[in-house]
This record gives C-alpha cells, sequence and structure tokens, in this order.
C-alpha cells in the first residue's frame, strides 16, 4: 500500500489509553504532538515485504461524537489510506468467549433513526468494514491462532450491561458484540471515502455494571486488538 516516492499512511484509533499504548511502543522515531484536542502519536512501521508505513494513532475518547471528531481529524489533516479502530468490546453473542475477536463486518447504531440519518450521505442505514482489511486481519489472527467472526457489532452512547438491557441490544440490532464508537468511524471513513476496519476484542459477556468496568484491568484484552493492528500494519 505505498506509492512512489510516497509512503503510506495508516491510521489507528482506539478509545482508550491501554488501547494505543502497545502500538505505540513497537513503532520508529516516535513523536506524540497535541492537536484537535488530541494526542496523535506518529511513527513507522516496517512491513513483512520490508515497505515502510507511517502510522498515526491516537486515544479518541468514548462514544461516538469523540470517535467520528478523532477520525474525521486525522483523515482531514493525515490523508491515511486506511484507518483502523481497536479496542474492546461487550459480548452478545453465547458462542464467543473473552478474549475471542469480532471483526466489524457491519456496524449498526444503537437508539438511531437511521431513516433519518441515511437521507444524507454516505445515505446508508449500516457500515461495512473493507473486505480486504477484513481478509489482512483473517490472515493476521489465523496465524496467532485466535478465535474470531467476521460479525455485526452495535455502537452507541451508553454502556450496556445487565440481561434486559444486552436482550433489548441483541433485539434490536442482532448484534454479536457492543461498544460505543465503531459505527461512528465507519459513518465518518465512508463519507470520506477512505477504507476501515473495526477491530473488537472481548473482555467481558455486557454483564459487567460501569462502576465495576471502571476498575477493571483491560490491558490484557487491549493488548489483543493492538497486537493484532500490529500484524495487520506488517501485512500491508
Amino acid at each position: 500500500m505505498t506509492t512512489e516516492n510516497r509512503i503510506a499512511t495508516i491510521a489507528v484509533l482506539g478509545a482508550l489509553d491501554e488501547e494505543i499504548d502497545l502500538l505505540a511502543r513497537h513503532l520508529s522515531d516516535v513523536k506524540n504532538v497535541k492537536e484537535a484536542g488530541l494526542t496523535v502519536t506518529t511513527g513507522t512501521v516496517v512491513t513483512n515485504r520490508g515497505n515502510t508505513v507511517r502510522v498515526v494513532a491516537t486515544v479518541a475518547g468514548m462514544g461516538t461524537v469523540a470517535a467520528a471528531a478523532a477520525t474525521q481529524h486525522l483523515i482531514t489533516k493525515y490523508s491515511p489510506v486506511a484507518v483502523l479502530f481497536s479496542g474492546i468490546a461487550g459480548s452478545l453473542n453465547k458462542d464467543l468467549h473473552i478474549d475471542d475477536v469480532v471483526l466489524g463486518g457491519t456496524l449498526r447504531y444503537l437508539d438511531s433513526d437511521m431513516e433519518l440519518i441515511s437521507a444524507s450521505n454516505p445515505e446508508v442505514k449500516e457500515y461495512h468494514s473493507d473486505p480486504r482489511l477484513i481478509r489482512i486481519a483473517e490472515q493476521a489472527l489465523e496465524e496467532q491462532g485466535t478465535k474470531y467472526i467476521i460479525g455485526v457489532i452495535a455502537s452507541g452512547n451508553h454502556f450496556v450491561a445487565g440481561d434486559e438491557l444486552t436482550a433489548s441490544v441483541k433485539e434490536q440490532t442482532g448484534a454479536d458484540a457492543v461498544e460505543m464508537e465503531g459505527a461512528a468511524v465507519l459513518h465518518v471513513a465512508l463519507k470520506n471515502k477512505v477504507p476501515a476496519l473495526v477491530i473488537r476484542a472481548l473482555s467481558d459477556n455486557a454483564d459487567t455494571e460501569y462502576e465495576s468496568f471502571r476498575h477493571f484491568d483491560i490491558s490484557r484484552f487491549a493488548d489483543t486488538a493492538s497486537e493484532l493492528v500490529l500484524a495487520i500494519l506488517k501485512r500491508m
């Protein structure tokens, strides 16, 4: 994914610090800049084919607005050829377990009137990760021996926990996992015609209340997602 005399740029986003820290430790020529209310980390990585790609990574923050704003900023300023969103999610699929991975084949908003939203560009009611990026992610996951599916992910601006709420989300969206950012990232990427991929490592079964979750050590699950991003970058 390089062009003559130009190093391709890949944008990587996460919602939490832990989701970006591991990746940053594997980059060369690392620099950090503060802009647009974000700390943006830039660096390079050498691919398996010997090419160099430039990485711009940032912690977007939680929620769809934060994710959309960060995605648009990275696209506008750095002109990436692809956007990767890496992080954790709650599982809604009884066949999946903690630390399994859901690749966002389809992303759907929660509690949103998609008839109205889809009246504007890009005029769709759901969002899809780029097929080529999915294939690259599959290769990396199979090499790692990580269980995964290409599934449906629901995104909304509230923390989902408890049997009643998870059942409602499942009924609304048919989702395999639930989180707070992915649909917004793909929405903005599609508006800008930039290929994008959402990756979610499962950290719980959407059964943990937020007060407990915010004291939860997510590093293991964030590392699963970040290691996959690094493996994908090396295959670009």
